[in-house]
Order: structure tokens, then sequence, then C-alpha cells
């Protein structure tokens, strides 16, 4: 009779949960805040979790673009009154 193999040795099952993806809403807050030096730690940890770098940079840059556009129309308009 040939010997059995025994069973691979399995790993307990990790404590914490596997976190979702950040949602484009949540990323724009982080971002947001961000810009203003105003986060609370929790919500870093959290962010550091769910959010990837990639999309910190982009919506970083395209939240910057947004500021300067809105910033420039508002001085177009006060120095054309």
């Amino acid at each position: 009779m040939p010997a059995v193999p025994p069973p691979p040795a399995s790993r307990p099952p990790d404590p914490t949960p596997p976190r979702r993806p950040a949602t484009l809403r949540e990323i724009v807050g982080a971002v947001f805040w961000s810009f203003f030096g105003v986060r609370k730690g929790e919500a870093m940890r959290r962010d550091t979790v769910t959010i990837k770098p990639h999309q910190v940079i982009i919506v970083g840059i395209l939240c910057a673009a947004v500021l300067v556009a809105t910033l420039l129309v508002i001085v177009r308009v006060i120095t054309r009154g």
C-alpha cells in the first residue's frame, strides 16, 4: 500500500478582512482635505489602505487644474467690473 502524503499545512485565517477599493468620492474627499492640510489620523490610516498612489496623483492633478481654472475665472470676473 503506497504511503499517503500528509495534508498541506494550512495557514490560520487572516484576522483582518480584505479591504474594498476606495470610491471616487472618497479619493476626491481625501485630496480635497489634503489641499487644506486637514486630515484626521483615523481617516488617513483608512485611506492608506484603500487608496492607491496613482489614484491620488491623478485626482490631485485634476483637482489642482479645477482650482486654478476657478481662480482664473473669478479674477477675470472681478477685473471686468
